[in-house]
């Protein structure tokens, strides 16, 4: 069973760009790595103001209450990011989306694409639509999840050839499909940033 300690370092953590657009989700752990090497600021909740390393383990020291759950090393106590802004980055990361299993099954939504159920992670597997024997290949236009019904009725063929039809079209995803986390685990120092009227609202002169 994961540790408290471990489970938190792989919460979910918002990243801005260097404009302070969002542009896609990561975790507690990966988000450290990228303040401890200079290439992002932890952004403070609230006040916004943006923090290294050595400002953030301040500002935990202070914030950080009896019983709160908080990430420990030998010389640090940091209480976990909920956003961080990159220092340098101004894209809008759609090459930072991984082709991986994990982010494959939040694009599919943990759902078969081929019949719709949601019988858990368990009971899901990732299929080639057009099969590696026919020259198939491991990305995203070409991978769908299945549940294990699904998969073993396909066989080793191609969905027309299955007589089977696909519920959409496979596709790299964007981060704002990645970002759809569920609610418990989002925070509300987010949503300012994920908000389409805070980007898209006419401001006043």
């Amino acid at each position: 069973m994961m540790s408290s300690a471990a489970r938190l370092l792989e919460h979910q953590v918002l990243v801005l760009n260097a404009r302070w657009t969002p542009i896609q989700v990561t975790t507690v752990k990966e988000a450290i790595g990228l303040v401890a090497k200079g290439a992002a600021f932890v952004l403070e909740p609230g006040t916004f103001e943006r923090h290294d390393l050595s400002s953030w383990a301040g500002i935990s020291k202070l914030k950080a209450k009896i019983g709160d759950v908080v990430i420990r090393s030998p010389r640090l106590v940091l209480l976990p990011p909920e956003v961080i802004v990159l220092s340098k980055y101004e894209g809008q990361g759609e090459k930072s989306v991984i082709f991986s299993r994990r982010n494959l099954f939040k694009r599919d939504r943990y759902t078969c694409q081929y019949c719709g159920a949601q019988p858990g992670p368990e009971e899901l597997t990732i299929d080639h639509v057009n099969p590696k024997s026919k020259g198939g290949t491991s990305t995203w236009e070409n991978c769908v999840l299945s549940c294990i019904e699904c998969n073993k009725r396909k066989s080793n063929r191609t969905p027309a050839e299955a007589d089977m039809k696909l519920r959409k079209v496979p596709k790299k995803p964007s981060w704002r499909i990645l970002t759809q986390v569920p609610p418990k685990d989002r925070h509300e120092s987010w949503e300012q940033f994920l908000s389409k009227a805070y980007w898209q609202v006419e401001l006043e002169p």
